[in-house]
Protein backbone atom coordinates (compact mmCIF):
# COMPACT_ATOMS: atom_id res chain seq x y z
CA UNK A 1 0.00 0.00 0.00
CA UNK A 2 1.03 3.22 -1.05
CA UNK A 3 1.81 6.06 1.51
CA UNK A 4 0.37 9.26 -0.54
CA UNK A 5 0.36 12.07 2.43
CA UNK A 6 2.64 14.49 1.73
CA UNK A 7 5.55 15.85 4.59
CA UNK A 8 5.01 19.42 5.01
CA UNK A 9 7.63 21.14 4.95
CA UNK A 10 8.30 25.03 6.06
CA UNK A 11 9.97 27.56 4.13
CA UNK A 12 11.89 28.05 7.65
CA UNK A 13 12.78 24.25 7.63
CA UNK A 14 15.14 25.10 4.40
CA UNK A 15 17.79 27.45 6.54
CA UNK A 16 20.05 27.05 9.33
CA UNK A 17 19.59 28.81 12.84
CA UNK A 18 21.93 31.54 13.22
CA UNK A 19 23.66 30.29 16.56
CA UNK A 20 23.86 33.60 17.71
CA UNK A 21 21.16 35.27 17.18
CA UNK A 22 18.63 32.37 16.41
CA UNK A 23 19.46 30.04 19.31
CA UNK A 24 17.91 30.83 22.76
CA UNK A 25 19.56 31.17 25.58
CA UNK A 26 17.28 29.03 27.09
CA UNK A 27 13.68 29.20 29.18
CA UNK A 28 15.74 28.14 32.52
CA UNK A 29 18.26 31.05 32.29
CA UNK A 30 20.08 31.86 33.65
CA UNK A 31 20.41 28.64 35.95
CA UNK A 32 20.52 26.33 32.88
CA UNK A 33 21.64 27.77 29.64
CA UNK A 34 21.90 26.63 25.81
CA UNK A 35 25.83 26.90 24.84
CA UNK A 36 26.89 26.68 20.87
CA UNK A 37 30.22 24.94 20.48
CA UNK A 38 33.36 26.29 18.47
CA UNK A 39 36.08 24.51 20.32
CA UNK A 40 37.07 21.21 21.83
CA UNK A 41 39.94 20.21 23.46
CA UNK A 42 41.61 18.20 20.58
CA UNK A 43 41.54 21.24 18.26
CA UNK A 44 44.63 22.73 17.14
CA UNK A 45 42.97 25.40 15.23
CA UNK A 46 41.10 28.33 17.17
CA UNK A 47 37.75 28.00 15.46
CA UNK A 48 35.44 31.00 16.18
CA UNK A 49 31.59 31.78 14.71
CA UNK A 50 31.33 34.13 11.99
CA UNK A 51 29.06 36.58 12.86
CA UNK A 52 27.90 37.45 9.69
CA UNK A 53 27.25 34.10 8.05
CA UNK A 54 26.34 32.08 11.68
CA UNK A 55 28.88 29.24 10.11
CA UNK A 56 32.20 28.03 11.91
CA UNK A 57 35.25 29.59 10.86
CA UNK A 58 38.65 29.33 11.20
CA UNK A 59 40.44 31.89 13.11
CA UNK A 60 44.17 31.48 13.59
CA UNK A 61 45.99 28.21 14.22
CA UNK A 62 47.16 27.60 17.85
CA UNK A 63 51.07 28.29 17.38
CA UNK A 64 51.87 26.81 20.42
CA UNK A 65 51.20 23.69 22.14
CA UNK A 66 48.46 24.79 24.28
CA UNK A 67 44.52 23.17 23.76
CA UNK A 68 41.89 24.32 25.47
CA UNK A 69 40.96 22.14 28.56
CA UNK A 70 37.49 22.02 27.91
CA UNK A 71 34.72 22.75 25.67
CA UNK A 72 34.69 26.43 24.63
CA UNK A 73 31.99 28.14 22.91
CA UNK A 74 29.22 31.04 23.04
CA UNK A 75 26.43 32.10 25.16
CA UNK A 76 23.74 32.99 22.25
CA UNK A 77 21.50 36.31 22.94
CA UNK A 78 24.57 37.79 24.94
CA UNK A 79 26.48 40.86 24.63
CA UNK A 80 29.62 42.20 26.35
CA UNK A 81 28.10 45.82 26.08
CA UNK A 82 27.89 48.98 28.25
CA UNK A 83 26.09 46.75 31.51
CA UNK A 84 28.84 43.89 31.33
CA UNK A 85 31.52 46.66 31.73
CA UNK A 86 30.12 48.45 33.83
CA UNK A 87 30.16 45.27 36.38
CA UNK A 88 33.42 45.07 35.28
CA UNK A 89 34.60 48.05 36.78
CA UNK A 90 32.62 47.57 39.76
CA UNK A 91 33.72 44.53 40.64
CA UNK A 92 37.45 44.96 39.57
CA UNK A 93 37.97 48.89 40.90
CA UNK A 94 38.93 49.28 37.53
CA UNK A 95 38.20 52.00 35.19
CA UNK A 96 38.09 53.29 31.49
CA UNK A 97 36.44 49.48 31.03
CA UNK A 98 34.57 48.62 27.84
CA UNK A 99 32.52 45.66 26.60
CA UNK A 100 34.71 42.88 23.57
CA UNK A 101 31.84 43.38 21.41
CA UNK A 102 30.86 40.04 21.34
CA UNK A 103 28.69 37.10 23.27
CA UNK A 104 29.82 35.74 26.29
CA UNK A 105 32.23 33.28 26.12
CA UNK A 106 31.29 29.77 27.74
CA UNK A 107 33.67 26.81 29.00
CA UNK A 108 31.94 23.69 29.75
CA UNK A 109 33.46 20.20 31.88
CA UNK A 110 32.51 16.99 30.84
CA UNK A 111 33.80 13.86 30.85
CA UNK A 112 33.28 12.86 27.69
CA UNK A 113 35.50 12.67 24.44
CA UNK A 114 33.18 15.45 21.78
CA UNK A 115 35.13 14.71 18.93
CA UNK A 116 33.51 17.99 17.44
CA UNK A 117 32.13 21.67 17.96
CA UNK A 118 29.34 23.64 15.94
CA UNK A 119 27.47 21.60 17.97
CA UNK A 120 24.79 22.86 20.81
CA UNK A 121 24.45 21.87 24.27
CA UNK A 122 22.96 22.50 27.56
CA UNK A 123 24.83 23.53 30.85
CA UNK A 124 24.53 25.06 33.97
CA UNK A 125 26.78 27.70 34.73
CA UNK A 126 28.81 27.31 38.13
CA UNK A 127 31.15 30.44 37.89
CA UNK A 128 33.18 32.38 35.82
CA UNK A 129 36.78 33.92 35.37
CA UNK A 130 36.84 38.33 35.57
CA UNK A 131 39.57 38.64 32.23
CA UNK A 132 40.07 41.72 31.38
CA UNK A 133 41.62 41.89 27.94
CA UNK A 134 43.66 45.56 27.21
CA UNK A 135 40.44 47.63 28.41
CA UNK A 136 37.67 45.24 27.30
CA UNK A 137 35.67 42.64 29.58
CA UNK A 138 35.78 39.13 28.69
CA UNK A 139 34.28 37.35 30.81
CA UNK A 140 35.02 33.58 30.64
CA UNK A 141 31.66 31.61 32.08
CA UNK A 142 32.32 28.09 33.22
CA UNK A 143 29.82 25.70 32.93
CA UNK A 144 29.06 21.91 33.49
CA UNK A 145 27.24 19.75 30.68
CA UNK A 146 23.68 19.08 31.88
CA UNK A 147 23.71 15.48 32.64
CA UNK A 148 27.29 15.01 33.28
CA UNK A 149 28.11 12.02 34.81
CA UNK A 150 31.17 13.47 36.40
CA UNK A 151 30.46 16.92 36.42
CA UNK A 152 27.04 17.25 36.74
CA UNK A 153 26.02 17.60 40.33
CA UNK A 154 28.10 20.40 40.45
CA UNK A 155 26.30 23.70 40.92
CA UNK A 156 29.54 26.13 42.24
CA UNK A 157 32.97 26.69 40.93
CA UNK A 158 33.89 26.19 44.78
CA UNK A 159 33.06 22.41 44.05
CA UNK A 160 35.21 22.54 40.99
CA UNK A 161 38.61 21.01 41.38
CA UNK A 162 40.92 23.43 41.72
CA UNK A 163 43.70 22.41 39.58
CA UNK A 164 40.75 22.47 36.27
CA UNK A 165 40.50 25.72 37.36
CA UNK A 166 43.81 26.80 37.20
CA UNK A 167 44.62 24.95 33.93
CA UNK A 168 41.60 27.05 32.78
CA UNK A 169 43.50 30.33 34.25
CA UNK A 170 46.65 29.47 32.35
CA UNK A 171 45.04 28.81 29.27
CA UNK A 172 43.52 32.19 28.55
CA UNK A 173 46.15 34.03 30.06
CA UNK A 174 48.69 32.26 27.35
CA UNK A 175 46.34 31.21 24.24
CA UNK A 176 47.30 34.84 22.35
CA UNK A 177 50.83 34.26 22.85
CA UNK A 178 52.45 34.40 20.13
CA UNK A 179 56.29 35.14 18.87
CA UNK A 180 54.88 38.95 17.78
CA UNK A 181 53.31 39.52 20.56
CA UNK A 182 56.06 39.90 23.20
CA UNK A 183 53.91 41.43 26.29
CA UNK A 184 50.27 39.76 27.02
CA UNK A 185 47.39 41.90 27.48
CA UNK A 186 45.10 39.46 29.17
CA UNK A 187 44.37 39.50 33.04
CA UNK A 188 42.35 37.56 35.15
CA UNK A 189 41.39 39.32 38.12
CA UNK A 190 39.10 37.11 39.79
CA UNK A 191 37.66 33.89 39.95
CA UNK A 192 33.91 33.93 40.55
CA UNK A 193 30.95 31.66 41.77
CA UNK A 194 27.20 30.74 40.57
CA UNK A 195 25.57 33.92 42.02
CA UNK A 196 27.85 35.81 40.35
CA UNK A 197 27.96 34.27 37.04
CA UNK A 198 24.09 34.53 36.50
CA UNK A 199 24.56 38.03 37.00
CA UNK A 200 27.03 38.29 34.52
CA UNK A 201 25.00 36.50 32.43
CA UNK A 202 21.47 38.60 32.89
CA UNK A 203 23.46 41.48 31.79
CA UNK A 204 24.80 40.40 28.87
CA UNK A 205 21.44 39.67 28.07
CA UNK A 206 20.17 43.64 28.26
CA UNK A 207 23.25 44.62 26.84
CA UNK A 208 22.21 42.22 23.90
CA UNK A 209 18.61 43.82 24.10
CA UNK A 210 20.03 47.21 23.82
CA UNK A 211 22.27 46.10 20.78
CA UNK A 212 20.48 43.97 18.23
CA UNK A 213 16.29 44.52 19.88
CA UNK A 214 15.77 48.33 21.04
CA UNK A 215 17.62 49.70 18.02
CA UNK A 216 15.38 48.24 15.83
Amino acid sequence: MTDERKLEVSDDMYYRVHPWHGLSLGERAPEVVNCYIEIVPTDTVKYELDKDTGLLKIDRPQKYSSLCPTLYGLLPQTYAGQEVAKYCMQKSGRSGIVGDGDPLDVCVLTEKVILRGDLMLSAYPIGGLRMIDGNEADDKIIAVLEGDCIYGGIRDIAACPEGLVERLRHYFLTYKDSPERTRSQTEIVDVYGAQEAYEVINLARLDYLAKFIASN
